[in-house]
């Protein structure tokens, strides 16, 4: 009841000026990544448990990933946001450690508590005789989010220097990133150069959030006679690249390992929508009650996104080995069916972890002086950070450690993780 309360009144004291557009996006987002997780989620179980995604074993599915496949929203929101918190940040004299501090410090929180719930539960899993093998595999699975915040964090680390950039060249910026993710696709797929398609990791992400900067400073102007040739000529690209080849058809997989042109007009076309989506999306976020469940769903957001791998962990264990969920084939109409209580489990069990973890995300954290940030051990311990969920992240399912994780990359991340810690205070 106290934190509706608070979230009430911060829907209530929204400045005027605020895009609320870009928040409802977010939100919409987290629940189209959410629920397209746990719809890829295929489990059978005959005395042992076993998975994949349904996208390798159901055609049609892939299709579907147009749909579910938001992470560009993300980059284009952070973009959108981050251009205007760095510019208040340095008028009030600030600098780009200190915006970087204040920055991370909501993403940073929140992780920090998933790896240590991860670990402590994974140590006692072993105390408790668990195999190894499966004690890795569900902290993998429980992982999978630190993909996408190894990416996130690098790019918001990024944004001082790409945002001066951006406004010296403007939208030439993400036009020559996007150039060199093409570099990079012809370089792994005909080429066959190891390693530098990989800079799409980076390169991609940030052309994304680039246009979030030309949102914000009005170069994409949120105009319908400016949304909707871009999400078109996006769709077309889409189409073009993909029906045909040279790129497989689903933005899951080989089109986000590393990042592709095909997911780029993926991107092109989703911010054609929200161009031409804003006005109207304007008007109605004026009404009370829909503001509210925005404002709401962003004050847990980092949670929600952390937290929901681990409710399908914790649904698998429920449900499976129980037998309250059958064992079927991957899409047919019984799994479908079937889909309905799968979903609504995992809800219930992602509203508790939200319940419990949600409060550390929402407690505000300490503000260095803009002026006077320290320097080094702020890069030290975003290096740190980066290094460690990288480390985590590529590890893969299997037993990496007594966490269940490298040892080294926990070591690293909670380190960076104090260090930040430090000079935020």
């Amino acid at each position: 009841m106290r934190a509706m309360r608070q979230i009430r009144e911060l829907a209530g004291d929204t400045p005027a000026h605020r895009n609320r557009h870009a928040d409802l996006l977010r939100a919409i987002a987290i629940a189209a990544v959410v629920t397209g997780h746990w719809l890829a989620v295929y489990v059978t179980y005959d005395g042992t448990l076993q998975g994949g995604s349904v996208l390798d074993t159901v055609p049609w599915a892939r299709w579907l990933t147009w749909l579910f496949q938001v992470m560009p929203i993300f980059f284009l929101v952070g973009g959108f946001a981050g251009a205007a918190s760095l510019t208040s940040h340095r008028e009030r004299g600030g600098t780009a450690v200190s915006w970087m501090l204040v920055r991370t410090g909501r993403l940073v929180r929140p992780t920090t508590m998933l790896l240590a719930v991860l670990t402590v539960s994974a140590l006692a899993a072993r105390v408790a005789g668990v195999d190894s093998e499966l004690v890795g595999t569900g902290v993998w699975l429980a992982a999978i989010p630190l993909w996408f915040l190894v990416a996130y964090l690098a790019v918001v680390a990024l944004t001082p220097l790409m945002y001066g950039l951006h406004r010296r060249y403007g939208l030439a910026v993400p036009i020559l990133l996007t150039v060199l993710v093409g570099v990079g696709d012809v370089a792994r797929m005909a080429g066959g150069v190891p390693y530098v398609g990989d800079a799409n990791y980076l390169l991609a992400w940030l052309a994304v959030y680039q246009l979030g900067f030309s949102w914000q400073d009005g170069r994409l102007p949120a105009e319908r006679s400016t949304g909707l040739p871009l999400a078109l000529a996006g769709l077309v690209a889409l189409v073009s690249l993909t029906v045909p080849g040279p790129y497989p058809v689903s933005m899951v997989g080989q089109n986000t390992s590393p990042p592709t042109l095909a997911l780029l007009a993926l991107a092109a076309t989703q911010t054609g929508l929200a161009l031409w989506l804003q006005p109207g999306a304007d008007r109605w976020l004026r009404r009370p009650r829909p503001w509210t469940v925005v404002v709401a769903v962003n004050s847990v957001i980092m949670t929600v996104f952390l937290w929901h791998m681990t409710a399908a962990a914790l649904g698998v264990l429920a449900l499976y080995p129980t037998g309250v969920l059958p064992n079927e084939p991957a899409g047919s109409p019984a799994w479908l069916l079937l889909r309905v209580p799968w979903l609504l489990v995992l809800a219930l069990i992602l509203a508790a972890l939200v319940a419990v973890f949600g409060p550390v995300e929402r407690r505000p954290g300490g503000r260095p002086d803009p002026r006077g940030a320290p320097v080094l051990p702020a890069l030290a311990g975003m290096a740190a950070v980066l290094g460690g969920l990288l480390t985590a992240a590529v590890a893969g399912p299997g037993d990496h450690g007594p966490a269940g994780m490298p040892t080294a990359a926990l070591i690293a991340y909670f380190a960076g993780a104090a260090l930040l810690r430090h000079a935020r205070r």
